[in-house]
This record gives structure tokens, sequence and C-alpha cells, in this order.
């Protein structure tokens, strides 16, 4: 078991549709297993109450919850992409199920769960040896929603 799991809280009993959805965009997905209200909970007895679910490997627990909490991009999920076709197919995916493209490779779902989707290769960019080039990636990387990795690479390679 993993030692520590993220939990996103859901209101108006989203938990359930966006563990589903969540389940199309990656290929080692699952849901492990889930809890239903009781009696005496804030929902009605027999309903999911929590959804546990694995996506590439990670652990998450989803629970529906009122409208009490809110997410915010202070707290995302990071997404490690082999490619730029990586980062366009989530991308798109996200924003086509009702997501809202945030700056710099965030964007929120249609839950208002915050994701970063970012292709590894970028680290090389505005995490680079040579500064200048790195200051100019992470200038680069400011003026974008959509993380472009060509677009760091010109911009560390000064073109």
């Amino acid at each position: 078991m993993q030692k520590i799991v993220t939990n996103i809280w859901y209101q108006d009993n989203a938990a359930e549709a966006a563990v589903e959805w969540y389940l199309t965009l990656f290929d080692d997905a699952k849901v492990t297993s889930t809890i239903p209200y009781v009696e005496d909970a804030h929902g009605k007895a027999g309903d999911t109450m929590v959804v546990n679910f694995d996506l590439a490997g990670q652990s998450f627990t989803a629970i529906n919850g009122d409208d009490s909490a809110k997410h915010d991009h202070a707290m995302s999920l990071l997404v490690n992409c082999d490619s730029q076709d990586e980062v366009d197919r989530l991308w798109d995916a996200f924003l086509t199920n009702g997501g809202s493209e945030i700056q710099c490779g965030w964007i929120a779902d249609k839950w208002g769960v915050n994701w970063q989707i970012w292709p590894t290769e970028a680290d090389q960019y505005v995490g680079g040896p040579d500064k200048e080039a790195a200051v100019r990636a992470v200038n680069a990387m400011y003026a974008m929603k959509k993380i472009d990795l060509q677009g760091l690479k010109d911009a560390y390679e000064g073109q």
C-alpha cells in the first residue's frame, strides 16, 4: 500500500464521474475500491462516498463532499510527459472535457482540479547549465499556457 495518497474532494457528487474520465487518460488506470455512504453520513446511504483509484501506478482517493473546499493551482497534479505529442493529447483532452487553461503548463479540469502537463525534456531548458539561456526559456514559458517544447528549446538556443 502506498504510504501517502492524494485525496481529492469533489463537489456535487462528481467523484465517480471524474474518476471515470481520468481512467480514459492513462493506460495504467483502474478503480481499486469504493466506499458507500452509511446512514449517518452526509450523503444518501448506499451512494458512493469514496472512490479509490490508480493512475499510472499512483494511488488516489476521490471523495464526494460539499462545496466548502475549493481547488486552486497552488496544489496540482504534475503529469510528466515523454513527448510533445503526449502533452498535446492530454491538454486537448482536458480542454474538450470542459477544462480551462491557466498558464505555464497548468490546466484545471472541469471539476476544478489543477494539473500540470509537463514535458520532462523541458527541464533541460528551464534548468539548463547555461543560465542566460535558461532565463530565456523560463521567460518563454511564462508566455505559454500549454507548454511548447520546441518554443522552449528555441528560446534556450537563442533562436
